[in-house]
């Protein structure tokens, strides 16, 4: 079982019940799932694509599923069905060792961090965050790299609105900037 998760059971929960907002225990937003997805351009190389599912695979813990496009784009040289990208949904115990990672080993390893932006959430209670370089994660071998990809990480939670969106990730130790 995940620390994260042991935590948020025994005191997030209770912290969040003591603002007074939720009746039971219930009702207290959760991270309902993690998305982690890579967009790359593979008109030019197609190893891209197979380098993006290993590194995503390597980061998460779990096989990457090809994302392919929808439409054709002339001005991109893209068209229907050409791979674009890969992207892992965790849930569950791998969703927890990957926020537990993201926010103690990862994050703290970017150069001159201040905090994540509090402007990345949609309005609904998700929180979505750009990375430019898979190295600031321990698990990504620097030797066998040989593109620069980066990543978008978007967290789903159940909460109603942003601001407890916000406070739950906060609680959970998601370091947001001022």
């Amino acid at each position: 079982m995940a620390q994260l998760y042991e935590f948020y059971k025994k005191d997030v929960v209770e912290q969040l019940m003591k603002g007074g907002r939720y009746a039971n225990r219930m009702q207290v937003p959760k991270v309902e799932k993690v998305v982690v997805n890579m967009g790359v351009n593979a008109n030019h190389d197609k190893d891209v694509i197979n380098e993006a599912q290993q590194e995503l695979a390597t980061i998460t813990g779990q096989k990457a599923l090809v994302t392919k496009a929808k439409k054709s784009i002339s001005n991109f040289k893209v068209r229907e069905g050409m791979p674009v990208g890969a992207k892992v949904t965790l849930r569950g115990n791998r969703m927890y060792e990957f926020l537990e990672r993201f926010f103690n080993a990862a994050l703290p390893r970017i150069r001159d961090f201040r905090g994540m932006s509090p402007r990345g959430f949609d309005g609904r209670g998700s929180y979505t965050m750009g990375v430019k370089d898979q190295t600031i994660f321990p698990e990504v071998e620097l030797d066998k790299i040989k593109h620069n990809l980066g990543m978008d990480v978007t967290i789903v939670t159940t909460a109603n609105t942003d601001a407890e969106a916000k406070e739950l990730l906060k609680l959970l130790g998601m370091p947001f900037s001022s």
